[in-house]
């Protein structure tokens, strides 16, 4: 199998997993959550060993806001699972869709010191996708029309939050955050753009949504 349907198959089983613990809510999706944040504190102190206490204690805030964040919008939030799930849909859709058009048309390197496989035709690959999913979604569910302009914005942030993991990888001489995801990495390596889509969205749903 070569390197892009192990990527697929993996990704499409973790986005399933996904889905099915956040539509049964509960105590299956504070699991996931929890086991998930767990991974990336790990993850996290396995890449910045030996840089200092400050970005130890980093790592435990990194891990610990989104989680905090993903839980909050799944069972507090007005319009808890269509919220959450336009978050899934935001992020998953930006870094399919970067990936996609970065390797048909991407020509203009985005960040090459730190992701030499990145370009800016894949930045915008990754918010037009988010814009075009994430919008759907929110016509679909009748999710506030805010969120129409802010899919794009937060298809930004997510992929600021994947360089932001490029370049503590970078600096540390890693190539992965781990290997537990075949074709993938770890689990930084998955969920770097969630967090702050997670954050920005909890965020925006305490200041103006609700």
């Amino acid at each position: 199998m070569n390197d892009l349907a192990v990527r697929s198959v993996s990704a499409l089983a973790m986005m399933l997993l996904a889905l099915l613990a956040a539509l049964q809510g509960g105590y299956y999706f504070a699991v996931l959550v929890a086991a998930a944040a767990t991974a990336m504190f790990y993850e996290w102190m396995r890449i910045v060993r030996g840089w200092g206490i400050g970005w130890n204690i980093s790592g435990f805030v990194y891990a610990l806001i989104p989680a905090l964040a993903l839980l909050w919008i799944r069972d507090r939030a007005e319009h808890g699972i269509a919220l959450l799930l336009w978050v899934f849909i935001v992020t998953w859709t930006t870094d399919m869709a970067a990936y996609f058009v970065g390797r048909a048309m991407g020509r203009r390197k985005l960040a090459p010191s730190i992701s030499p496989g990145k370009t800016v035709e894949g930045l915008y690959g990754g918010m037009a996708g988010a814009a075009l999913f994430g919008g759907a979604w929110v016509f679909v569910t009748e999710l506030p029309p805010l969120l129409y302009v802010l899919a794009p914005l937060f298809a930004l942030a997510a992929q600021g939050g994947d360089l932001f993991e490029s370049w503590m990888k970078r600096r540390a001489g890693l190539k992965d955050s781990g290997d537990w995801l075949p074709g993938h990495g770890g689990i930084l390596d998955r969920l770097d753009g969630l967090v702050p889509v997670a954050v920005l969205t909890a965020a925006v749903q305490l200041a103006v949504l609700r």
